[in-house]
């Protein structure tokens, strides 16, 4: 009798363990999704597509049993306190099983780095992914066993065995995301410090236009230029770690922005007075370049202090971030390189003036400006050429700067000392260019309107240069005109000279285009933005992106 009832009670109990047919269809399906695991050295693959998206709907598919087997959650109240991002991820008290968690105890790595600095994860949350990797393998094994037996065999695991290792597993996950998720909260407001620091300086400047009002005595003020350079030094900071589109350069610093706005000083006030207003074009908008850079940056600041829970913690993913250091890079590499060195911005200027004068001469010369037409970094090098080899005095620094291999040191017997000089190649270059001047001057006649001595040999001379600028930018069609006013038996000599200067012109375009391209790029480009303005216009468009 008494075995009777043991009998029964193993019956009842083993009924008691079996699952019901809604159960056994749900442990049949994780078990599959299991088996189309990613599997390589013994760990899930989750780096590839199709092994992140199998480990995905594994992991829902594995909550979904739980709740079929009516297992409890364990408790998940500590997401109260994750910021909004990860809240976001865990809305809610729910398993929310995610590949990157498993992915995270699985490789078990001790420290990240995070905008160029280490972070470490703690002794215990290392503990914890031990711990849940091994109630993984104990979930894998207790699914291989199920898989590989036969229904309703006693080797296949039963319902009390299938939901305590998955209330074991849903444990020893919650644990660990717990920890993990908090350490990489803690990691993330680190690592956000870098802009955080620059908002704070910007506040610090912001509060001291409020007290003083902005202006040039503010600019002058040393607590103000103090904080200047701190918000600077912050800013190139972020540059060096979040700029991947450039060169990420950190040592751009406060000194650019004061020569420039140094610079803005002085054409205001020759603006003011009425003089150099078209001489210093080109330094107001070079200047003006790095100081509006500087502000929209500034701009950026203070609207991203308001969502910092936006701010990607690895900022180089923060686009809008990463577009105003581009923006400051390239406008404070030329301020460096132009704004801070006076022969290289005078050089500029008279450059820019220069084909001011050659747009009046050819008229289309201008819309090629306007549309950054191709032509129009084909005639450029020579009306470079041409100003160069007229003027060069002025023109050494930006000639050393393009073309440093072309200036070499005096000879000994030489009667200059100390500045550098062409060397030969260039000079026969220049004397060419002087004698076909000399010839086209020579070869015009008086014109009553010219007057006399000094004056009509100015105008002449004016004549001849003109000549030359509109053969370099139109070519020789355009040009009859100009032969109009040689002496007749003086013409073809001078028409025949001219297109040997033209040959050998063309050859030196290429060398100031080739040998340094970054160096002729950036140049070329300035001068492009000082005639149109271009690059200001394109910040004054951009909306705020975080």
């Amino acid at each position: 009798m008494l075995q009777k009832l043991l009998s029964k009670g193993k019956i009842l109990g083993k009924e008691r363990d079996s699952l019901s047919v809604t159960e056994e269809a749900a442990v049949a399906r994780v078990v599959a999704m299991h088996r189309r695991l990613v599997i390589e050295s013994n760990r899930v693959n989750t780096k590839t597509e199709a092994g992140f998206n199998a480990c995905a709907a594994f992991l829902d598919v594995l909550a979904s049993t739980a709740r079929t087997l009516q297992l409890e959650a364990a408790p998940r109240t500590y997401r109260s306190a994750f910021t909004i991002n990860y809240r976001a991820l865990f809305p809610d008290e729910a398993r929310h099983y995610r590949v990157d968690v498993l992915e995270a105890s699985s490789e078990q790595y001790a420290a990240i780095w995070v905008n160029g600095d280490k972070f470490e994860f703690s002794a215990e949350a290392m503990h914890l992914a031990q711990a849940l990797q091994l109630s993984w393998s104990e979930l894998s094994a207790i699914f291989e066993r199920w898989a590989s037996s036969r229904p309703r065999s006693t080797a296949r695991p039963g319902r009390a065995e299938l939901r305590s290792i998955l209330a074991s597993l849903d444990i020893a996950w919650a644990n660990f995301e717990q920890k993990y998720i908090a350490e990489l909260i803690a990691i993330e407001e680190k690592a956000r410090r870098l802009i955080v620091q620059a908002i704070e300086h910007e506040c610090s400047l912001k509060a001291l236009e409020t007290k003083h009002g902005k202006g040039e005595a503010l600019d002058m003020l040393p607590e103000y230029q103090e904080v200047q350079t701190l918000l600077v030094r912050s800013i190139a900071h972020l540059n060096s770690v979040a700029n991947f589109r450039r060169k990420g350069r950190d040592d751009l610093g406060a000194e650019v922005l004061f020569d420039a706005l140094a610079t803005l000083r002085r054409c205001n006030i020759a603006t003011r007075d009425g003089m150099g207003t078209k001489t210093l074009s080109a330094a107001h908008v070079l200047s003006t370049d790095v100081v509006e850079s500087f502000e929209a940056m500034r701009d950026y600041l203070r609207e991203v202090g308001s969502c910092m829970e936006r701010v990607d913690p690895h900022l180089c993913n923060n686009v809008g971030l990463a577009e105003r250091l581009v923006d400051v890079e390239e406008s404070w590499e030329v301020g460096a390189r132009y704004v801070q060195h006076e022969d290289l911005l005078c050089a500029v200027c008279d450059l820019v003036e220069e084909i001011q004068l050659a747009q009046r001469l050819v008229p289309a010369l201008s819309k090629m400006c306007e549309d950054c037409d191709a032509e129009l970094f084909m005639v450029l090098p020579g009306i470079i050429w041409v100003r160069i080899l007229s003027n060069p005095g002025e023109h050494t620094g930006l000639l050393k700067s393009l073309l440093p291999h072309r200036l070499v040191a005096p000879k000994a017997d030489s009667s200059i000392h100390g500045a550098c000089v062409w060397d030969d190649e260039l000079e026969q270059f220049a004397q060419k260019f002087r004698d076909t001047k000399q010839l086209l001057v020579r070869s015009q006649s008086a014109q009553p309107s010219s007057g006399s001595g000094r004056y009509a040999l100015d105008s002449m001379e004016r004549h001849g240069h003109e000549l030359l600028m509109k053969r370099v930018v139109a070519g020789s069609a355009e040009c009859q005109d100009c032969f109009a006013k040689l002496v007749p038996t003086s013409r073809e000599t001078a028409r025949a000279s001219i297109e040997d200067l033209m040959h050998e012109l063309e050859r030196w375009s290429i060398e100031l285009q080739r040998h340094c391209p970054e160096d002729w790029n950036q140049c070329s480009a300035i001068l492009v933005q000082c005639l149109s303005g271009s690059h200001a216009a394109a910040r004054t468009k951009a909306a705020f992106r975080v």
